[in-house]
Order: C-alpha cells, then sequence, then structure tokens
C-alpha cells in the first residue's frame, strides 16, 4: 500500500470514528474553505477566474501544498455562469469579484394564498421570474431552453469540479467525506431568504402570521427533497445554514421556525441522510430545541459557549466550528495555537468533536495565513487521544 493510500485511510478513519460514535486516534480537521479564498491566495483575479471552473483544481493544488488538513480543503458552490445564463436578481458578482445575495422579493404578499393552495404552480409562475429576468415575459419555448442551457452548466460545472475534487483527493491522500453532499435550507429560511426577504417575513410574521405558518409548512417537502443526497456515503451529510433564527423573538421561532425544520431534519434522518447544520450567529437560546435533532447532526457553531455546547449535545451530537476566525487576523502566532488548544480542551473529551473554524473561509484579507498554517498544524501533531 502506498503512503497516499494508508494517509487517505487514516484520515478517512478519523471522521468515520468521529461519526460513528468513536473516539478517533485524534480530532480531524475539516477545512470549509471557498475557491474564492484559495482563488485569492493563488493570485488569481476573482471576478475572472470564477468564470473557468478548471481553475479550482489549479488553485486547490496550492492550497493543498501549503497547508494541513484532512479533507479536501476548498469547496465551491456558486458558479456566475449559471447566474448570468438566468439573469438571476437574487445572486449577483458584485465589482471584487463576490457573488453577493441581495435583498430581494420572490413571493409578493398578495401571493400567499396562491402559494398555499398551489405551491409548485405558484413557484413557477411567479416567483421564479421575479428571481430571474430570462424567465420573466417570455414565451413558454424560450423560458425552456433558458433552463435547459442553464441545467446543462450546472450539471458541467459541478460534474466538473466533483472530478477535479476526486483527483485531488487521490494525489493528496485526503478523507472520503462529504459534508456538503447535498444543500438545502430551513423552510423559514427558505421562505425568508428567497421568497419574501428580510424585511418582508419579519412584518408577514406580524400581520399575517397564519399565511406564514402554512407556507412554512407547504415548503417543508420541497427543502427536505433538496436534502436527498444523490449520491449518500456513511461518512457524507446534507448541508443546511440556518439564518432567521437568532434574529426571531422565542415565541416566533417556536411557532414559524421550528416545527418545519424539525420535520425537514427527521425527514432526512428516516430516508438515511445525515444532515450538517451551521448554526450562525448565537444559538444558546435554542439548545434545548438542537436536542431533539436526530442523533449524530453536525452541528457547527459560529459563537457561544462550547461548554454549554458539550454540556448539552455532545453525548448526542456532533460538535464543531467556534473558533473565532478574526483572532486568525488580529492574534499573535502563539495566541492562536492557545485558543486551539482551549478548545480541543473543551470539545475532545469523550469524542464528537471534528475541529474547524466559526466561519467558512472566504477572503484572504480576512486573516493571517501563518496563523491558519500554525493552528492546522499544531491541531494535526497536538490532538491525539
Amino acid at each position: 500500500m502506498s503512503d497516499v493510500k494508508a494517509l487517505a485511510q487514516e484520515r478517512t478513519q478519523l471522521f468515520t470514528d468521529v461519526l460513528d460514535g468513536k473516539i478517533p486516534k485524534r480530532v480531524p480537521i475539516f477545512s470549509f474553505m471557498q475557491q474564492e479564498f484559495a482563488m485569492q491566495y493563488a493570485g488569481k483575479n476573482l471576478a475572472e477566474a470564477q468564470w473557468d471552473s478548471n481553475a479550482f483544481e489549479e488553485v486547490t493544488e496550492i492550497i493543498c501544498r501549503d497547508f494541513i488538513t484532512d479533507n479536501v480543503p476548498v469547496h465551491a458552490v456558486r458558479y456566475p455562469s449559471i447566474y448570468q445564463q438566468l439573469g438571476a436578481r437574487n445572486w449577483v458578482m458584485g465589482s471584487n469579484g463576490f457573488i453577493q445575495h441581495p435583498e430581494i422579493e420572490g413571493l409578493a404578499v398578495e401571493d400567499y394564498d396562491y402559494f398555499i393552495e398551489a405551491p409548485l404552480d405558484c413557484f413557477i409562475e411567479r416567483v421564479l421570474p421575479r428571481l430571474y429576468s430570462e424567465l420573466d415575459n417570455k414565451d413558454p419555448m424560450s423560458i425552456a431552453f433558458t433552463l435547459a442551457k442553464a441545467f446543462k452548466t450546472f450539471s458541467d460545472e459541478f460534474g466538473n469540479q466533483a472530478m477535479q475534487t476526486a483527483r485531488i483527493r487521490e494525489k493528496y491522500g485526503y478523507a472520503e467525506v462529504n459534508f456538503m453532499a447535498a444543500i438545502c435550507e430551513a423552510p423559514f429560511d427558505y421562505l425568508a431568504d428567497q421568497m419574501r426577504g428580510f424585511k418582508g417575513i419579519s412584518l408577514d410574521i406580524r400581520r399575517i402570521p397564519d399565511k406564514v405558518e402554512a407556507a412554512v409548512e407547504a415548503l417543508v417537502p420541497w427543502v427536505t427533497k433538496m436534502g436527498m443526497q444523490p449520491f449518500p456515503s456513511l461518512n457524507s451529510a446534507t448541508f443546511i445554514p440556518l439564518h432567521m433564527a437568532p434574529y426571531m423573538r422565542d415565541k416566533d421561532f417556536a411557532r414559524f421556525y421550528w416545527p418545519g425544520f424539525k420535520k425537514q431534519l427527521d425527514g432526512l434522518a428516516a430516508a438515511g441522510f445525515r444532515s450538517f447544520i451551521y448554526c450562525e450567529n448565537n444559538w444558546m437560546r435554542y439548545l434545548d430545541y438542537l436536542a431533539e435533532l436526530p442523533a449524530g447532526t453536525i452541528m457547527f457553531f459560529e459563537d457561544g459557549d462550547p461548554k454549554l455546547v458539550k454540556e448539552k449535545l455532545g453525548r448526542k451530537h456532533i460538535i464543531t466550528g467556534f473558533y473565532p476566525l478574526t483572532l486568525l487576523k488580529t492574534g499573535t502566532k502563539q495566541e492562536c495555537i492557545d485558543k486551539a488548544k482551549e478548545l480541543i480542551d473543551i470539545l475532545a473529551p469523550g469524542g464528537g468533536y471534528i475541529f474547524s473554524f466559526d466561519k467558512v473561509l472566504i477572503t484572504q484579507d480576512g486573516l493571517n495565513v501563518d496563523n491558519l498554517k500554525a493552528v492546522w498544524e499544531y491541531v494535526a501533531s497536538n490532538s491525539n487521544y
């Protein structure tokens, strides 16, 4: 057996043990780095490089040579070519090359009744044309052609990325693990993000709460189906970023957010799919709710009290996150290493812990890369059980 294959098996076993509820040889390192970071690190023009999906392998190779992680370190979740073909209004590339999600209303308030009665019809006829200009005021043949082109581009771009990722994994001996085997949103988040906007949904839950509740319920089957992994494996998960909950009152969370989200994760678990949820901002108010989710859910925390999370969730679920990315920008190398040691001491005992930062690595100017290297090297060498 080659050294690279042995390394891949060892790294895979780290994640397999954690996901199986066993204590691994050491704490596995999960890199959640966007290709935008890798392109900047490689000296690429971000506004240009994203149009060439073949650039993914080139920039990822550079990251692989310079940093220690246990999974393929770079991920790409958006390609501008797809949004250009659709005339996307909900995902727009800024002058700096970053694709951002502006506040947009895809579902008008007067459309609630139609959506609740016939969600698919309403989504096709009213929501999609507002989100994508190339689907607005066009004849049916043109719309069908646009959708076919966009879907072909989607398949080509992500299929190409999958092949590049497989080559990189084999070359560098990374773990067979995919925590983004599918991507979806919680039903309330989808209603807020893609259909009503932050302002609109905030008004709706006060003015027309019954309609919001019914619309969320109508979305549950959709977002659950979106989370079904096409090629599931023992070490795969469905990624679900959670947005709106920290900005809601407790009673609103209990009524509008939690029931649909719980049904969604229960549905995914019943179908055999593990979920990887990103608890954005601070979820400490909701730890008792999170404890009810299917066992083995991977919970990625941005903020909060790691000791309390370990105490309340550590015996049932898998914990990651918490390490403040801002420290890699402001701290000394020793301060950054000390923080990693602190979190390992809190979260690693008994297993159920994967090391990662509190946020996705998106911009190179948001941190000191020497500190990033030092932290990953420390965890790889000093987190043995």
